[in-house]
């Protein structure tokens, strides 16, 4: 019989006050076990008149401050974000039959925390990133391969290019975060925790 935890749920979900601390300890196991790409999660934006859309991004960094990703910041994500910064992540890990569903506000990352994080990006990224106009419509594939050759010649020293004013992070600070485990006859486990008036997380179990 599998091991619990003080709420009856799998052991997997531990006994921690903070989620931050349990989201650390599931991406690494994710790290340890997922094949490709185990920081991938769903993002769910939405227009200012409320028309959802969703995609596939990379995590880059997340403390208790919250979970961080980059983009163009006029693409369809970033204007839809300016929009309406409300926003959702979902995490599913395949191999652990696990996912983590964040929800909260997004806020532009720091320059410098962009800046920082830009210039550990290979050459070939940081030219695309100038190169790409992010979600915008292309007459021809040429048009881009174009762009490309333009800013390598214009960004020669691959030691020294800079980060575009249009390129940047974004930060979602959290108000719930949902840990869901995978159960037999679809009866799933899951542990949400919530974000109260006085900055407290609160647990609760959510029936499958």
């Amino acid at each position: 019989m599998n091991q619990k935890n003080s709420l009856g749920l799998d052991k997997c979900f531990l006994d921690l006050d903070d989620p931050f601390e349990l989201f650390e300890k599931w991406f690494a196991e994710a790290k340890s076990n997922e094949i490709n790409d185990p920081n991938a999660l769903a993002l769910g934006t939405a227009s200012k008149d409320g028309i959802p859309s969703v995609r596939m991004v990379l995590l880059k960094g997340f403390d208790k401050n919250g979970f961080v990703f980059y983009t163009n910041l006029n693409s369809q994500k970033g204007n839809e974000i300016k929009e309406n910064p409300n926003a959702t992540m979902c995490f599913h890990w395949k191999s652990l039959l696990r996912q983590i569903r964040i929800t909260g506000i997004l806020k532009q990352v720091d320059d410098k925390v962009a800046d920082d994080y830009y210039n550990t990006r290979a050459y070939e990224s940081r030219i695309g990133a100038w190169a790409s106009k992010q979600s915008s419509t292309l007459e021809s594939r040429e048009e881009l391969l174009n762009a490309l050759e333009n800013f390598k010649k214009k960004y020669k020293d691959k030691d020294n290019v800079p980060r575009p004013n249009h390129w940047s992070g974004w930060n979602l600070k959290p108000l719930s975060i949902e840990f869901w485990l995978d159960g037999e006859n679809r009866i799933h486990e899951r542990l949400k925790y919530s974000l109260n008036e006085k900055s407290i997380w609160i647990k609760s179990l959510l029936s499958p």
